[in-house]
């Protein structure tokens, strides 16, 4: 428990002393962002404001990451880095690069597109096939892999085997739609930020969890089958810290934005720790928030597409996609947009936390 908080204190603190020398830096550059000229028109106000700011995000995890293991290595507490947590953090590091090169396009043309959609989806292709096949090589002592090849709920669904190529395809639909899920709900200062804080301290107890009750030479009734909680739960604990301390100089008025960076990391890690903790399906619930998000864009652009080839004439069923830029429209002010929606995602985590927790109890 000790090296959990040390993971936390470690990322929190990073995030929040490093990441106006980030805002600094980039500023001298011209890091600045490209707002769209479509979206609400009291965004215009930030144009260039510096971006890219998911780097403080990745770097304040992975200084918590490996804060925490000095400290067990003095402690003698474990054994070291263990390959679910070095997939894990290849592959929000792994996401974020594809989200850097987008950021680094929008800013090189100034405009507020970066990768052709082909191209992030490559990317993203690429990231989840390497980061599938390690999971699928690198077995225990026991012979237990870093991830499985069933589906999972709070644990694996033992009837539903995906076999190998099967269980890829999985990792590629998970880390796809969360990275792009993320990204999609990242419009708003520190919307992203609080909301993935959350859901990253739900995955810090939920594998704190599995540690304490992880299968060892006997099978009792409820434990898990999970080869290195521990170490995800190091990982959860350092990303929440950081996302907390970024939040800092995340929160409105923005005095930096994580872009693409940063909200296709975050969706790395939470895909990842879907995967390794075998809590595929609970990631829906836990991260709500951006579920809800991504199916009002899916609806805007569904019914404009069907209603302009019945009718000739695209009609929309909001405001304007995503979700949140709907009631900014209606006459929400910003702040009062994101604190709700933090309470719509605190909502969604809580649920997801208390079905985790009633399956665990549910055992005695």
């Amino acid at each position: 428990m000790k090296t959990i908080l040390v993971a936390a204190l470690f990322g929190l603190m990073t995030s929040i002393l490093c990441t106006p020398l980030v805002v600094r830096y980039f500023r001298s550059h011209g890091f600045g962002q490209e707002i769209r000229e479509d979206g609400p028109q009291s965004h215009l106000i930030k144009r260039g404001t510096p971006t890219m700011g998911g780097v403080a995000i990745m770097g304040s995890t992975i200084v918590g990451y490996v804060a925490a293991h000095l400290v067990a290595a003095v402690r003698h507490d474990h054994a070291g880095p263990t390959a679910s947590g070095l997939l894990l953090l290849f592959l929000m590091l792994g996401s974020g690069g594809v989200g850097f090169l987008d950021d680094l396009i929008k800013l090189r043309r100034r405009r507020n597109l970066g990768l052709r959609a082909r191209a992030k989806f490559l990317g993203q292709l690429g990231v989840a096939l390497v980061f599938g096949a390690g999971a699928m090589m690198f077995k225990a002592h026991n012979g237990l892999t870093p991830a499985s090849k069933h589906l999972s709920y709070v644990r694996d669904l033992a009837p539903l085997s995906l076999g190998v190529v099967g269980f890829l395809v999985l990792a590629y639909l998970i880390v796809t739609a969360t990275t792009n899920a993320v990204n999609l709900t990242d419009g708003m200062d520190g919307l992203v930020a609080g909301s993935a804080a959350m859901v990253m301290g739900a995955y810090t107890l939920i594998t704190f969890i599995q540690f304490k009750n992880v299968c060892g030479v006997r099978h009792p009734a409820g434990c898990y089958i999970v080869r290195d909680p521990q170490d995800l739960a190091l990982i959860a604990a350092a990303a929440m810290g950081a996302c907390f301390g970024f939040l800092w100089w995340n929160a409105s008025p923005a005095q930096i934005f994580m872009g693409d960076t940063g909200s296709m990391a975050l969706g790395g890690l939470m895909a990842g720790l879907a995967i390794l903790s075998r809590t595929e399906l609970l990631l829906v619930v836990l991260g709500g928030l951006f579920a809800v998000v991504t199916l009002s864009s899916v609806i805007q652009t569904g019914w404009f597409k069907f209603t302009r080839i019945k009718t000739g004439t695209g009609r929309r069923v909001f405001r304007m996609a995503p979700f949140h830029h709907h009631f900014e429209l209606g006459g929400w002010d910003e702040v009062t947009t994101i604190v709700r929606f933090w309470i719509v995602g605190g909502l969604a985590v809580a649920f997801g936390m208390g079905l985790f927790y009633a399956e665990f109890v549910s055992y005695g």
